[in-house]
């Protein structure tokens, strides 16, 4: 890597919406709120683009959308098979080298917030 171009990772932090996850009866019949951290290795990158064209990197709407489409396509039982499926969703996104994915069940109990976090790919 030269001084001008540099490490970028496209990070997602925060996103809350319901999904349909868990075990229990309760969890089958509601969806519940769940938090969505996502951190996207590109690579190597220019400091400065070439152009200023949305057309070529990776565009976050995108990203976004596909988080949310993958969390509640179906219902999953596990956390564990949920985080599974997005990594390697988003590891398929073109030019991305690794992902960190972090899924919180917000409301599963009164005391604390529950989470997997899972890290594929280079970093």
């Amino acid at each position: 890597m030269t001084s001008s171009s540099g490490q970028q990772i496209l990070t997602l932090t925060g996103l809350r919406f319901d999904a349909s996850l868990g075990i229990l009866a309760h969890e089958k019949k509601t969806p519940q709120p769940i938090q969505v951290d996502a951190e996207l290795n590109l690579g190597p990158q220019p400091l400065a683009p070439s152009d200023d064209d949305i057309l070529h990197v990776l565009d976050y709407r995108k990203v976004r959308q596909i988080i949310i489409d993958e969390c509640t396509a179906e219902h999953v039982n596990l956390l564990e098979s949920l985080i599974g499926k997005l990594a390697h969703r988003l590891l398929q996104l073109p030019g991305v080298r690794g992902v960190r994915v972090k899924i919180a069940k917000l409301e599963i109990f009164d005391d604390c917030e529950v989470a997997i976090r899972i890290e594929t790919g280079q970093w």
